[in-house]
């Protein structure tokens, strides 16, 4: 039987403080039609009082970013009673930063309003502290394309009853812990081996994962994968992509097969938090240099603590509590959200 976490240590500690960690965190801000009765402000140089950016980040296949796009925005920021600094393109066609000073809340409308329904993620941090030097991320449907539990339940079969109640507990609508269980449960019997297989028939990395971490690991920066799937995934997963650690739950099993059991504790939200408060004490950080990232309610506590929480192509209730949202970019999206530039990236 398998002990219910699993971490595996990779490269050495680093740690780096600078003016720019200092930055408070990026609150919650929502996002909704442009309406505004203020008066037009200037396109002003960028300055010291503007402290935050806002990015835009495209979906370049499907939309692509246009200085047409951009300047439309700045110009409806300032007609807005926003003040925007000069534009500046992190990577052509893909993502631009607009610093400005102003309200948040009002650069977001004003963003929506120009946007509308383009391919075009729209995300708003304080200009300090922007590059973080923690990155805990989820596993499942955020650095890979699956939910690991519901393609070994399709070895037997059972794999769109399995993801229905893999939703439901993805949106918060029933408990992760007896939910889990419950899956775990109707694959007893199914061969170890199935795992592999899995692994390398059905399991995809998600564009821009490995980008993600190793860029961040090049400037500093520590890598915590945290799921609440399983090791035998986890482990594979996180030496592909680069992660200095891992931690999951465990299947138990015997005689080469599953026995439809999970090794106690489970791993759920509470322990994604409760390594997030580690790391950040181990390493003296404070929680605004942590970029958290997930999909699910599961991932809710560590989000909310994260100085910049990513909901990525997440559920609704995870989208409420985050940061920003990504529904249309790839994971690079962190990346420039953190203000790196193409030329920076680490692939």
């Amino acid at each position: 039987m398998e002990s219910a976490l699993t971490m595996t240590a990779g490269r050495p500690a680093r740690i780096s403080f600078s003016a720019r960690d200092s930055a408070s965190a990026d609150l919650p801000l929502a996002l909704g039609p442009a309406i505004s009765t203020a008066r037009a402000s200037p396109i002003l140089p960028a300055s010291s009082s503007m402290h935050h950016v806002l990015t835009l980040i495209a979906a370049k296949a499907k939309t692509p970013l246009s200085p047409k796009i951009v300047s439309a925005l700045a110009s409806a920021l300032a007609a807005g009673g926003v003040s925007p600094g000069p534009a500046d393109w992190l990577a052509k066609g893909e993502a631009c930063d607009i610093p400005f000073a102003g309200e948040r809340a009002a650069a977001a409308e004003l963003a929506r309003g120009v946007i509308g329904d383009r391919a075009i993620d729209i995300g708003i941090v304080a200009t300090g502290g922007r590059r973080k030097k923690l990155l805990i991320a989820d596993m499942d449907s955020t650095m890979i394309g699956q939910e690991c539990i519901d393609e070994l339940a399709a070895e037997i079969g059972l794999g769109e009853t399995v993801a229905a109640i893999t939703q439901r507990a993805m949106r918060g609508e029933i408990a992760f812990k007896p939910a889990l269980r419950e899956r775990v449960a109707l694959l007893k019997g199914l061969p170890v081996t199935s795992v592999e297989k899995v692994l390398a028939q059905r399991i995809t990395l998600t564009p821009g994962g490995r980008t993600l971490v190793r860029t961040m690991a090049a400037n500093g920066a520590y890598a915590s994968l945290v799921s609440g799937g399983f090791t035998a995934f986890a482990g594979p997963i996180a030496g592909r992509l680069g992660f200095d650690e891992f931690r999951a739950n465990a299947l138990n099993h015997e005689n080469g097969l599953f026995t439809g059991t999970v090794a106690e504790p489970i791993l759920d939200r509470d322990a994604k938090l409760a390594r997030l408060r580690a790391l950040i004490a181990e390493r003296g950080l404070d929680r605004r240099q942590v970029l958290a990232v997930g999909d699910g309610a599961n991932d809710l506590a560590m989000i909310r603590l994260a100085g910049l929480g990513v909901a990525f192509h997440a559920k609704p209730a995870l989208e409420a509590e985050s940061n920003v949202a990504i529904r249309h970019g790839d994971l690079t999206a962190l990346l420039y959200l953190q203000g790196y530039r193409q030329d920076d990236f680490v692939r």
